[in-house]
């Protein structure tokens, strides 16, 4: 971003900042077919394109007025998995995967732990946590995980992957992801609350990345997300804000601020903020667009570009296919597919679900028929859980004691309990290392077998 003649760097974010937040606090309505006070926003115009923007999306006009008379009840309600929604709407990749999906740039973790700078280190994180939005602005939603499912991820950047869903009510994935130079966890428990055309999404959970030749932690807290039109008009994702990357081992810290979309697409991408150090001085600027590069400058004690010091860029979106159905980035499809996976692939794996693979194929029916059998037979599996006061225990992650306190609501947190590498080790030695066929393996994260699923159902 080019300096303010009247202010400089500082001074030209700040006023950004005011006159983005004015033109994005204004709300437009539309009236469509008895439908009244419905928020609909196009990114790239203004309130006077709502009514011809509320035509337009994924859903026939016939379909955006049923669906509206099926969600209108749940306004301000908690939607995360109270609501079953046609697969229409979905990509053929779960939660879990796309969890996998900030291990893209990875690349850049790999520098912060090399790197001897404590302020060039948190540039590298913090490009990297800022990475993985251009994956998120897909609309399109993924599927929410069984409970006890996984995900398997390994042949990237010398990074095993795994992550599971820990509980069902309230929907709760973990993670965990090592190669030789950083550890990452995160414990996630998505908490929505739905708006009538559009959604909030609040990140409540924790992620930590440890540095392993400094044993640096990181702490990252991401802004909440905001789903556009979800009905009426084309679907489009915002995720105004602070994002930021706490030091736990030195104070340091990074706050980025994601520019809210105002008319017409001002600000839309927009990221800048700064490096501190513990006693909260500026060292280094940054600056750029979430959907497509990073850069940063070092910088003086007011936060404006040290004289003679030059922006230098730190990551750059990969190309990525074009016209792809789903808006997938080579990564993603290289996540579904099964290459990634491990030998002695566990049952549970997001790949093998039979509804994920039919959306895959364009098998819309089968899809829906699938997905429906599935959150059938995931009810059944409470109802024998309950006849029998047993409670579901996750097999690669452990409820600990810690609680974690987010802007958003308090969070149990799961630790990655170390039984992974010894099953990963048992299947290596079992396999002398050659690849295996994988693909005819049988969906299965379920804790019972059919015929008590089946006495439960009747």
């Amino acid at each position: 971003m080019a300096s303010n003649a009247n202010g400089g760097f500082f001074s030209a974010i700040s006023n950004r900042i005011s006159s983005i937040t004015s033109w994005s606090s204004a709300t437009v309505s539309s009236m469509l077919g008895g439908v009244e006070g419905l928020e609909v926003i196009n990114p790239e115009g203004g309130q006077e394109d709502a009514e011809s923007e509320a035509l337009k999306g994924r859903f026939k006009q016939e379909d955006r007025e049923s669906y509206w008379k099926m969600m209108h009840k749940y306004i301000g309600s908690d939607v995360t998995s109270m609501v079953t929604l046609p697969v229409l709407i979905f990509e053929p990749m779960t939660m879990l995967q796309r969890m996998a999906e900030l291990m893209e740039y990875a690349h850049l973790l790999d520098l912060a732990d090399q790197c001897e700078d404590p302020y060039l280190r948190m540039v590298y994180a913090s490009c990297w946590a800022i990475s993985v939005y251009y994956a998120y602005e897909r609309a399109w939603k993924p599927f929410n995980p069984i409970l006890g499912e996984t995900y398997e991820m390994v042949n990237h950047s010398g990074i095993t992957f795994l992550a599971e869903q820990v509980s069902h009510h309230p929907p709760m994935s973990s993670g965990h992801a090592e190669n030789e130079h950083f550890t990452y966890d995160i414990t996630s428990k998505l908490k929505t609350k739905f708006l009538g055309n559009s959604v909030d999404v609040y990140p409540v959970g924790r992620t930590r990345v440890v540095l392993k030749k400094s044993g640096v932690v990181l702490d990252l807290v991401p802004p909440p997300t905001k789903v556009h039109n979800l009905i009426f008009g084309r679907t489009w994702i915002d995720s105004p804000g602070d994002y930021v990357v706490t030091n736990l081992t030195t104070g340091d810290k990074v706050i980025l601020y994601f520019q809210p979309c105002g008319w017409f697409g001002s600000g839309r991408y927009e990221v800048d903020g700064y490096v501190y150090n513990k006693d909260e001085e500026p060292k280094l600027l940054l600056t750029g667009k979430w959907n497509s590069f990073m850069s940063y400058q070092p910088c003086d004690s007011e936060g404006e570009p040290l004289a003679g010091s030059e922006l230098k860029e730190v990551w750059r979106v990969a190309d990525v296919p074009k016209n792809d159905k789903f808006q997938y980035t080579h990564f993603a499809h290289k996540i579904n597919s099964f290459d990634t996976a491990p030998n002695g692939l566990l049952p549970s794996d997001s790949r093998l679900r039979p509804d994920r693979y039919a959306l895959e194929k364009g098998e819309m029916s089968k899809a829906g028929s699938e997905k429906s059998r599935m959150e059938d037979k995931q009810r059944a599996e409470k109802k024998v859980r309950e006849s029998r006061s047993e409670k579901f225990t996750p097999k690669w992650f452990t409820l600990t004691e810690d609680v974690s306190t987010t802007p958003w609501g308090d969070l149990e947190i799961y630790e990655f309990n170390g039984k992974y590498a010894e099953h990963r080790a048992k299947v290596e030695a079992e396999s002398s290392g050659d690849r295996v066929d994988q693909t005819g393996i049988t969906f299965n994260p379920w804790q019972y077998d059919d015929s008590s699923v089946q006495a439960a159902a009747e």
